[in-house]
């Protein structure tokens, strides 16, 4: 039935100094991987930022490979679509996650930048903030 559907995931984006920042909770499940990631550009595009930090520590759920490989898929595509809109496919978003969100052979990072992304995966955000901000520290 209908009742043991998962939690959808919430976004709350917030703009910082030369970045976005977008904190996941809830549930995630490769529709609502999509849906929010879609909710992210539209932010990217708005706030005119070249770089955009997703942290989904908080994030419940375990992705299967071929999930990873579809969102890796969808959110290249998805930049490329949006590029009309000002979002350009150096673009820059690093997720922070936590297994099993997180994949260690990061597939669906690979799957991304193969197709023109520019993003990482990070298991934390100072290693994730010091790739988006590079030069002298």
């Amino acid at each position: 039935g209908r009742t043991d559907r998962p939690m959808s995931m919430q976004l709350e984006i917030r703009p910082e100094s030369g970045f976005l920042k977008v904190a996941a909770t809830g549930t995630s499940s490769l529709d609502e991987a999509k849906r929010t990631f879609v909710e992210m550009l539209e932010a990217v595009a708005l706030h005119e930022t070249a770089k955009a930090l997703f942290d989904g520590r908080q994030l419940l759920g375990e992705p299967k490979v071929l999930e990873r490989f579809y969102y890796g898929e969808f959110a290249a595509q998805t930049v490329r679509d949006y590029s009309v809109r000002g979002v350009s496919l150096a673009t820059q978003f690093a997720y922070v996650l936590k297994e099993p969100v997180l994949d260690p052979k990061r597939f669906g990072e690979n799957v991304a930048v193969n197709r023109g992304m520019n993003t990482k995966v990070f298991d934390n955000p100072e290693d994730a903030l010091q790739w988006l901000e590079p030069g002298p520290t």
